[in-house]
């Protein structure tokens, strides 16, 4: 009885959805139940809002990740489509590869070549219509390129469109040149930008000592641009292989076996023509698949960019811990507002909106890495479902490298704190002590027996000040130039090659 009353409420509320929707374009029938028609005034007296989007990429955040709608979006997905349609139409055409005698001239593959660059929301509203009676959507395109012909009155191209291909030729080529457009002109550009300012941090701060932590306790100090560097080279290494990453492109039919080809024209070297094809559009061709490209080249893409999303989360969560620490001071935005209540609160919100952003963006990413590698036998559909989500992925890693690069804008080093934490521990000099003692007893300058032993005698789980550890040093049996250098050692000099390591970074 509960199951069928669960059934029932969701049915009533599908109703309600579909009516209101029937109603909003005049279309309301008059056979609907008066108890229908009830709950629908009643839904329209809590909300007259439009049709609102699900998803905070395009509702709240729309401005910073619109620019990947021109690529990853149905909208960008049908563009690419009518791109490969037509370059497979003029290199059919061109080549004579079917004995047509029908060549397109510069000025007509101009024209046609037009389409994809005027692609319109006009051309968007007339896809979704012919789809609408199709039924799918890679033959709304075919319908939508033949319509186009007309109009250019070159009818006796109507069969080249779309000549021996399987929806699948025409969707992975798609998907690769508007995953490839929208990495390398929209989120590696957002990264550059992002490194740039890393790295004139990184600069600024490569002198600035600070005390590290191991474990949350004092350890060795650094400095702050060193610190900085390291996520910069990390993060390099990934964006290196992201520009280097392989966009690949199967042409070959409905199984891979180009068999269609063959029947229809089997004097032509068709792997070549493919390969020819393939590449010409500035993609790696795949001469082995099946109805479906592997997908691996996406599995290992989104693989890489979910790592440099994990390693952007870790400097995120540095970049909150120093500021909590009081490392690094928050500038306040006029106008902005930290807390409803404490009038006082500057929140690292850029940095904790990023860190979600990158965990939704790798949780998308991973899936669909894991998911787009396996197809049943020949093909199943699944790949394109998953695929549709591609954009979500890069949108959410996109505005989280928007919310840390404006995020480093807003924060400035506090060297008074680091300089107050350092000269408050002393005791991590008994690194340098012992290692120096070490390096007297092999010398033969020094017969101090375990060094490590009464350094940890000396500090550990203990407080020391400056006058400790000098009259500490002044007690050793070590050579003179050894205790000289110990003795003018200091917390905020003790960083070894930290500046010259900052600078490595540095372009």
């Amino acid at each position: 009885m509960a199951n069928f009353t669960r059934v029932s409420a969701v049915r009533s509320a599908k109703s309600i959805w579909f009516t209101r929707q029937a109603n909003r374009h005049g279309q309301l029938k008059t056979n609907e139940s008066p108890q229908s028609v009830q709950n629908l005034r009643q839904y329209r007296q809590v909300s007259n809002l439009s049709i609102q989007p699900l998803s905070p990429l395009d509702g709240r955040y729309r401005a910073a990740v619109s620019d990947l709608g021109f690529h990853l979006s149905e909208a960008g997905l049908n563009r690419a489509r009518i791109e490969v349609e037509i370059e497979w139409l003029i290199h059919l055409a061109n080549r004579d590869l079917l004995h047509t005698g029908t060549p397109v001239s510069e000025a007509q593959a101009r024209q046609l070549r037009d389409i994809v660059v005027n692609f319109s929301d006009e051309d968007v509203s007339t896809l979704a219509a012919t789809e609408a009676t199709t039924k799918h959507d890679v033959k709304a395109v075919e319908y939508f390129i033949r319509g186009k012909l007309t109009e250019l009155d070159r009818n006796d191209l109507l069969e080249l469109t779309h000549f021996a291909c399987t929806s699948e030729d025409i969707n992975n080529l798609s998907y690769a040149i508007t995953v490839r457009d929208a990495v390398k002109q929209v989120w590696l550009p957002r990264v550059e930008k992002l490194l740039t300012k890393l790295r004139e941090l990184s600069a600024e701060y490569a002198d600035a000592a600070m005390l590290s932590h191991t474990h949350g306790q004092p350890a060795t100090p650094s400095t702050m641009g060193k610190e900085l560097a390291v996520f910069i080279h990390r993060l390099e290494r990934q964006v290196r292989r992201i520009e280097n990453a392989e966009y690949l492109g199967k042409f070959s039919g409905a199984t891979g076996t180009f068999s269609a080809h063959v029947v229809a024209a089997p004097d032509v070297n068709w792997t070549k023509e493919s390969e020819d094809f393939v590449t010409g559009l500035g993609l790696t061709w795949n001469p082995l698949t099946t109805q479906i490209e592997s997908h691996d080249w996406q599995a290992e893409l989104y693989s890489t960019v979910a790592l440099f999303n994990g390693i952007l989360h870790n400097l995120c969560t540095d970049i909150w811990s120093y500021i909590s620490m009081g490392y690094f001071k928050q500038i306040p935005v006029p106008g902005a507002t930290g807390s409803s209540t404490m009038p006082h609160k500057i929140n690292p919100i850029r940095f904790e909106n990023a860190e979600s952003n990158l965990e939704l963006s790798n949780a998308i990413l991973g899936s669909l890495a894991s998911t787009l590698i396996t197809s049943r036998l020949q093909r199943d559909l699944t790949d394109s479902s998953s695929q549709r989500n591609i954009g979500l992925g890069f949108g959410h890693s996109l505005l989280a490298i928007d919310n840390v690069t404006r995020g480093l804008s807003e924060i400035a080093l506090s060297r008074e704190v680091l300089g107050i934490d350092l000269s408050d521990n002393w005791e991590i000099l008994g690194e340098a002590i012992q290692t120096v003692i070490r390096a007297e007893v092999a010398a033969g300058r020094s017969t101090i027996s375990d060094p490590y032993a009464l350094l940890k005698d000396l500090t550990r789980g203990k407080r020391l000040s400056g006058d400790d550890m000098i009259a500490f040093v002044n007690e050793l049996e070590i050579g003179d130039e050894a205790k000289a250098r110990l003795l003018t050692l200091r917390p905020h000099t003790y960083v070894g090659l930290a500046e010259t390591l900052a600078a490595r970074v540095q372009k």
